[in-house]
């Protein structure tokens, strides 16, 4: 006889069933709270920026798949994914159709799935070990997060938990181990929430189990030390102690992120820039159907800020930074478009960042560069930075048969972008520049490999006008992450906003409308120190990533222990 059969033998048949610790949630309970898990990610991230959501967010979902077979972890993981990311990459769709968004989300969500699985697997250390939820938790998702930034075709780490907290004091954290630690920490705390709920559920449980329970019998026992072992007499000395302190540890942890030192500006010279956001004649994959009205929009509105400089109205700016596709057509190969470009460096008396599309190298490849266009001389070919991480099946089609089976508008893009070879430092008279383009600011490496290479100024050259404002503002949520990373003052130049200038704690400046045509400059203090984020690069998450991958190899064992055990 097992002893949930005894137990069931001294409970009179006319009285509810005890509490049976060691299983997991009702489905019942988990599906929902595995759908409101994914709406709580998504509110945490802009446009809505309710930060504190995210962590709520990981312990929904961690929750629902504890205890569960591997299977319902999965579909519980998906839902989740499916319910935060479809919303969340909305953007997606709103000019080339539902099923590049549908395909997105749902390969996104795959990632969450996964993590279902992880979480579902490790419930055994969970079980054992009373504290080790919450770091296993955060583990679990850093691990998440560098299998989904990197695969496939190198990955895309759009709705990283780093990226939900532009608001919050956790923001800190990047400049000690950047967007991993950050995503950690959040993770942890989402871990310490689940831990106290979970507790705070088995003792609310017990306790309206007790009054039923006959005299002499004993109160249900535990499978795990989350259940709790029985005191005598049925109840806890203290029974609120673990509830209560993995909440006080998260809240501490949180306002903890304050005590993180960062600049609040940079340390070196001082330079004068200005973001030239000359708009589009109309939002949508079209926008470049009038390329030569693009070109003249930001044109125009520089030679308008030269004038505000001359009649004194304005300081005259060290640099002027347009956005990326601010010129689609080459002004290397067409005179009248690099005629117009010189017009404008000439009259501001200053160089321009230029982000253009290059024809070739080859028949039929095309690079999106960021060109430093100096007055009186033209383009500086030796400044030149050509994306490195082109976005798969936006600028360029990988397995381009196989993707025509799904859909024919994978024809759409004729030509496909090359990749750069090089990292984007250039150098721009008194300041050097560490350059990219549009979602590169999502991925780790390629920013960091600016500042080691010397930038002193993060720059981001993007265009928004095929997406939307929730999508411009999830961007500069990562410029914001990146400044405070790595100690650096950095810009957003968008064709249609948003734009603005970020402080190296982080703060936001001079930020510009969605779908207007404005010109911003700000003065900026340069800084070429490193942060502790800096100087360890990928070895954080490479740390936390190899302990994930201990915990599921520790979970194995365990699982494997407890099969093979008599009884």
């Amino acid at each position: 006889m097992t002893t949930l059969d005894r137990d069931e033998t001294h409970t009179p048949a006319a009285l509810p069933r005890p509490v049976v610790p060691g299983r997991p949630l009702p489905l019942r309970v988990a599906v929902p709270l595995a759908v409101a898990a994914g709406l709580a990610l998504l509110v945490a991230f802009p446009p809505y920026g309710v930060w504190p959501l995210a962590p709520v967010g990981v312990a929904l979902l961690a929750a629902a798949a504890h205890r569960r077979r591997l299977r319902a972890g999965a579909g519980l993981g998906f839902l989740t994914g499916v319910a935060f990311f479809a919303p969340l990459l909305a953007w997606t769709n709103l000019h080339t159709g539902y099923l590049p968004w549908v395909l997105l989300s749902l390969l996104q969500a795959g990632y969450l799935a996964l993590l279902g699985v992880a979480t579902a697997w490790v419930s055994p250390l969970v079980d054992r070990v009373r504290w080790a939820w919450p770091a296993l938790t955060g583990l679990l998702w850093v691990g998440q997060e560098a299998l989904r930034d990197r695969t496939p075709f190198g990955g895309f780490p759009w709705g990283r938990l780093a990226f939900s907290q532009d608001g919050s004091p956790l923001l800190r954290l990047a400049a000690l181990g950047g967007a991993p630690l950050v995503t950690f920490v959040v993770a942890l705390i989402g871990g310490l929430l689940v831990t106290a709920a979970w507790r705070g559920w088995v003792t609310a449980r017990r306790r309206a189990a007790e009054p039923t329970t006959a005299p002499g019998d004993a109160t249900p026992g535990a499978d795990g030390p989350l259940d709790g072992p029985a005191r005598p007499g049925g109840a806890s000395a203290r029974p609120w102690t673990p509830v209560v302190v993995p909440a006080v540890v998260a809240v501490a942890l949180t306002a903890g992120g304050l005590l993180v030192p960062v600049a609040t500006a940079g340390s070196g010279d001082t330079v004068t820039v200005a973001i030239v956001q000359g708009n589009v004649p109309r939002l949508g994959l079209d926008f470049n159907a009038q390329r030569q009205a693009v070109l003249n929009n930001h044109v125009d509105a520089t030679i308008e800020l030269a004038e505000r400089v001359a009649a004194g109205q304005q300081r005259r700016p060290d640099l002027v930074v347009w956005p990326e596709n601010s010129s689609d057509i080459d002004p290397l190969r067409n005179p009248t478009a690099g005629a117009r470009i010189s017009q404008a460096a000439d009259t501001i008396g200053a160089p321009i960042l230029v982000g253009a599309v290059l024809l070739g190298p080859d028949a039929g490849q095309v690079r999106n560069a960021g060109i430093l266009w100096r007055p009186g001389t033209g383009a500086d070919l030796g400044q030149l930075y050509t994306k490195r991480h082109p976005v798969p099946f936006a600028e360029y089609v990988p397995l381009r048969d196989v993707a025509r089976m799904v859909s024919k508008k994978v024809d759409l893009i004729r030509n496909d972008f090359v990749p750069g070879s090089t990292p984007g430092v250039v150098r721009a008279g008194p300041t050097v520049l560490g350059d990219v383009i549009c979602f590169e600011v999502a991925y780790d490496e390629v920013v960091r490999d600016t500042v080691t290479g010397g930038a002193q100024l993060l720059v981001v050259q993007t265009n928004n006008a095929t997406f939307d404002v929730a999508e411009a503002r999830q961007q500069m949520a990562m410029v914001r992450l990146r400044a405070v990373e790595h100690g650096r003052p950095a810009l957003m130049a968008s064709t249609v906003g948003v734009s603005g200038f970020v402080a190296p704690d982080g703060r936001v400046s001079d930020a510009t409308g969605f779908n207007t045509r404005e010109v911003v400059v700000r003065q900026l203090r340069l800084d070429d120190g490193r942060t502790l984020a800096t100087r360890l690069g990928w070895w954080p998450e490479v740390a936390l990533a190899a302990l994930a991958a201990a915990a599921l190899v520790g979970a194995a064992v365990l699982r494997r222990r407890q099969r093979v055990r008599p009884g």
